[in-house]
């Protein structure tokens, strides 16, 4: 008999049982029980028992003793049937968790799930205790089936489709698509007409494992069936539009819900979201999440780190900053996946300080940060130049003793890149040994970066032998490889040249026949030029610019402007550099953000020569002309573009002088620039 113990207390307790205890010391009502008092206990049934007094022990503390009594409680009052829906509640739980545990020890075959089944229930179950146990044992799909028409047959059930909607919400969970069209067509033979439920699980089992379009077919059949879809079913349908692809279909199922004066909620808000940021109309995604703020619908921390993620997709920094700020002041704690999506956003627009700000913000958290997170914020430090952040974070990753932490091939790659930047040889071939005692072995982008290194400093012969390392590791040398040599050959002294060129012309042959036309002087510019224009013409388009940048470079140290001239006409030609110059009736302006400083200047001298034509033709200059080089570091200068023509139109004694309200532009007006030219012979323009 179940029972309750009382703890000791005052006698004046009783009243106020069971919120208070009782005292040992009170006695049943069969007063020829004078046994030593006794723990007692509760029983709800119609007389106490009478159990015989013990013999007293004379040691024993008379106000204590090691035997159970029961405390008799009215069988009529409201608390005794409390006690016993309270003890059939307890009893009905441990039943169903057995039967639950025996299901799911059971094999996939008819006969001993029934006879688990009939063994956990000897009287017919309930609908609900079904469903419990349908939906506890879950392990194995194919037994909760078999399950389910054991309960179908035998237990008392009101509402079949109540059934089946849980094992369908079984087989979603576990991915199960063949079982779940099976279990339908059953369900439609056994005359079970499918409710709202039953479609926005199948639906959302469709969008999980199912062929692309699988989800948008079940959601048309939803009109057949008399059922009208509501929010959720909405929010599953939109998203299944979007992952095949038919975004346009997404975003007209969201314009019909809220045509239907259907609630917005945050699940569908984020699911459109998502499907505008998949699609790239990230200005659709933001008017989404804008929107839904307007109509009142609270964000809540999914659909922030959906619209997180989607600018960070956009490269927007900017607005990735004021969404967070914006979270933050509405008290919505972020998650590990928020602190994800605002290092991606930051590590992407090479936002340092704020990437920093946020890896170090995880790491007091004691976040999971994984080795792409870690490599990510390499390959950002190494473009912008973060030695120290970069090797702090090195250390990090070496000292976690999570596994999926530790430094892989990208990782290294990131390290040398970093110390290539800087010129820092013993940094690069430090990680170099590092990480062969890891057990990685260089690939083509470590190599790359280690030349690129090595040509920095100026070690001709360390370049020659990382060449070799190539032949060695039986690494192929792509375009990037050989514009890296491009690269170092632009640097390289007139004495030590011969080295570079002959690893150009091992790696690409053609590519070394025009290097080779462009260091003789014998070499007609013309020859020159159609080797530079069948080179470019057949490289892939991301190493075309590259590759005409490093070919000005080394015309210009080589002195050799007329073929500088020969390839900007060649590259123009093939559209490699578009939109150079541009020009209205205000101002005309010689745009020349992103080029190498050989390739500016080649430009440059080709745009004055363009002026001073001009003016022999009697045209004349509009009021402004502007030179546009931008702002900040050049990738192929240490020095960035705008400081170097600065120093260089200095040189020249040129009207144009930096802009104090625009950065990066030199402007002059067309009478000092007329001046200026009409001084000039067009030969002596530019000063290399």
């Amino acid at each position: 008999m179940a029972s309750l113990p009382i703890c000791p207390s005052s006698p004046s307790s009783f009243l106020s049982w069971p919120h208070r205890p009782i005292s040992l010391s009170f006695q049943p009502k069969n007063h020829s029980s004078s046994a030593s008092p006794a723990a007692a206990h509760v029983s709800v049934q119609d007389s106490p028992p009478q159990d015989p007094a013990p013999p007293s022990d004379p040691g024993q503390n008379p106000k204590i003793s090691s035997t159970a009594k029961f405390l008799w409680v009215n069988p009529n009052s409201p608390r005794a049937a409390e006690l016993a829906r309270a003890r059939a509640g307890s009893g009905r739980r441990a039943r169903l968790a057995a039967a639950a545990a025996a299901l799911a020890a059971c094999e996939p075959a008819e006969a001993p799930v029934a006879a688990a089944l009939e063994a956990a229930f000897p009287e017919a179950p309930s609908e609900q205790d079904a469903a419990i146990v349908l939906n506890t044992a879950a392990g194995n799909p194919a037994t909760a089936v078999l399950a389910l028409r054991w309960f179908l047959e035998n237990a008392e059930v009101r509402s079949k489709v109540i059934l089946y909607n849980v094992v369908f919400k079984v087989l979603r969970n576990r991915r199960r698509w063949s079982e779940t069209e099976a279990l339908w067509d059953a369900m439609l033979r056994d005359g079970v007409q499918p409710d709202n439920t039953t479609f926005s699980t199948v639906i959302s089992c469709a969008r999980a494992c199912g062929p692309p379009g699988k989800a948008v077919e079940w959601f048309e059949k939803m009109p057949e069936s008399g059922c009208s879809p509501d929010m959720l079913t909405y929010s599953v349908v939109i998203d299944a539009y979007g992952r095949a692809g038919d975004a346009e279909m997404a975003l007209r199922l969201y314009d019909r819900a809220r045509s239907e004066r259907c609630q917005l909620d945050p699940v569908i808000c984020a699911t459109v979201i998502k499907v505008h940021s998949t699609s790239g109309n990230f200005d659709g995604a933001l008017n989404v999440f804008e929107e839904m703020k307007a109509v009142g619908v609270k964000p809540n921390l999914v659909v922030y780190n959906t619209v997180l993620d989607a600018m960070g997709r956009a490269m927007r920094p900017w607005v990735v900053k004021t969404i967070h700020r914006e979270m933050v002041s509405q008290k919505v704690q972020p998650n590990r996946a928020t602190y994800c999506c605002l290092l991606q956003a930051y590590t992407r627009a090479r936002y340092g300080e704020d990437a920093m700000i946020v890896y170090r913000k995880m790491k007091d958290e004691v976040m999971d940060i994984d080795v792409v997170l870690y490599n990510m914020l390499l390959s950002m430090c190494a473009d912008i130049g973060y030695v120290d952040e970069a090797e702090e974070i090195f250390r990090d990753m070496k000292s976690s003793m999570d596994t999926k932490c530790k430094p892989d091939s990208w990782t290294y790659s990131s390290m040398v890149t970093l110390y290539s930047c800087t010129g820092n040889v013993p940094g690069a071939e430090a990680i170099l040994k590092e990480m062969a005692e890891a057990g990685f072995k260089p690939n083509i982008f470590i190599l790359t970066s280690l030349t690129r290194c090595y040509g920095k400093a100026g070690c001709t012969d360390d370049v020659v032998r990382s060449f070799g390392m190539l032949k060695e590791l039986k690494i192929t040398p792509d375009d990037r490889f050989c514009g890296c040599l491009l690269t170092v050959a632009a640097d390289t002294p007139v004495e030590e040249l011969g080295k570079v060129v002959d690893c150009i012309d091992r790696s690409n042959a053609e590519l070394g026949t025009v290097v080779k036309l462009l260091a003789d002087r014998k070499a007609s510019t013309e020859s020159f030029k159609e080797a530079a224009r069948g080179i470019l013409s057949g490289a892939r388009g991301v190493v075309k610019m590259p590759y005409c940048n490093c070919l000005m470079d080394l015309c210009i140290n080589l002195g050799q402007m007329e073929k500088a001239c020969a390839l900007l006409d060649a590259a123009l030609q093939l559209d490699i550099y578009s939109n150079v110059q541009t020009r209205t009736q205000t101002q005309w302006s010689l745009h020349l953000r992103g080029l190498s400083v050989g390739a500016a200047l080649t430009t440059l001298h080709v745009w004055m020569n363009d002026l001073y034509t001009t003016l022999q033709s009697g045209e004349e200059l509009p009021p402004l002309l502007g030179i546009h080089t931008g702002e900040g570091r050049n990738m192929y200068s240490d020095k960035g573009l705008a400081s170097v023509f600065e120093s260089h139109l200095k040189e020249l004694d040129a009207p144009f002088h930096g802009a104090p309200d625009k950065a990066g532009w030199f402007l002059t007006t067309s009478v000092a620039a007329k001046h200026w030219l009409e001084a000039k012979k067009s030969s002596e323009l530019v000063a290399v």
